[in-house]
């Protein structure tokens, strides 16, 4: 079957902001479905093959997708960029484009150049997921986390989602605003002055402290305060103060809040020890929900 540019593009994930609410809608359906599914390995994809290509760190996505694909019997291709031609100078277009060539049916991918990612779909005939590009979007995470609220809250109309933390440099913050937002949820943001993302002031307020506590869902970003030497925190104790959601202000939080944090986890900076355990917490509810979310994603990706 010769595959079409439409039905390449309608495979592929590069980003939630372009997704309409019933494509989102389907993926979170589809997770529920092998969220129910009794046996660990339901071989639907077992005549396929997967390429993981992580040209960043990651330990949660990678994994989580390399056991979804194996879930459904995948055949998985493992790249890590230390060790491939990337470190003699490759291009990371080069290297999609050779795994393509030897016959893999998609790609998972994860960078850190910013627009690199639809050019490399556009020069390419098999579906790409987006496994996190730069600061852009991290789909798959908030196809997560939306699943995650949606589990909680049985509807995601109405809900007060408050985001704190480094802004600026999140994919994971820009994806779950787009897709929020597509359900009706109110955004709100909290970040220090050098960790906000000034451009998305028009799409979601800037609120204090306090006011983000307001909330049905509290949810944390990972602090990069290597970014920001010498900007507005001395140490990761002084964040801890003034942005961290410590044991006092969680605390302060309605019986119906629930705590969310993409990780890894810097604990005792942005949130405490006892909050990340705390029974409001649901990050590793998080962590476990990215298995079937992202055989949901797969599944679309390489349905035969």
């Amino acid at each position: 079957m010769i595959t079409t540019t439409s039905s390449l593009k309608e495979r592929s994930l590069l980003g939630l902001k372009p997704l309409s609410r019933s494509e989102i809608s389907s993926l979170l359906d589809r997770a529920a479905y092998w969220e129910s599914e009794p046996h660990k390995v339901i071989p639907i994809l077992e005549s396929r093959f997967v390429a993981n290509m992580f040209f960043e760190n990651s330990t949660r996505t990678r994994f989580s997708f390399e056991m979804a694909e194996k879930r459904l019997g995948a055949q998985v291709l493992n790249f890590a960029a230390a060790a491939s031609s990337v470190a003699k100078g490759e291009s990371i277009m080069d290297t999609v484009r050779t795994l393509e060539a030897m016959g893999i049916d998609a790609g998972v991918i994860r960078l850190k150049p910013i627009g690199l990612l639809p050019e490399i779909a556009e020069a390419v005939s098999i579906p790409l997921i987006n496994a996190g590009d730069g600061n852009n979007e991290h789909p798959t995470q908030a196809l997560l986390d939306l699943y995650t609220m949606k589990k909680q809250f049985g509807d995601l109309k109405g809900l007060r989602v408050s985001i704190i933390g480094d802004v600026a440099h999140s994919r994971v913050a820009r994806s779950n605003l787009w897709a929020l937002q597509k359900f009706g949820a109110e955004v709100q943001f909290c970040a220090p002055p050098s960790m906000r993302a000034p451009e998305l002031a028009d799409s979601a307020p800037y609120v204090s402290m306090e006011e983000a506590l307001v909330a049905d869902v509290v949810m944390i970003l990972r602090v990069q305060l290597e970014r920001h030497t010498g900007d507005l925190f001395k140490s990761p104790e002084e964040y801890r103060i003034h942005y961290g959601l410590t044991e006092d202000r969680a605390s302060t939080l309605a019986k119906h809040t629930i705590i969310m944090h993409p990780a890894p986890i810097n604990r005792n900076v942005e949130i405490d020890d006892a909050v990340v355990e705390s029974g409001q917490s649901r990050i590793f509810n998080q962590m476990s929900n990215g298995v079937p979310i992202r055989m949901a994603v797969m599944e679309r990706a390489m349905k035969l």
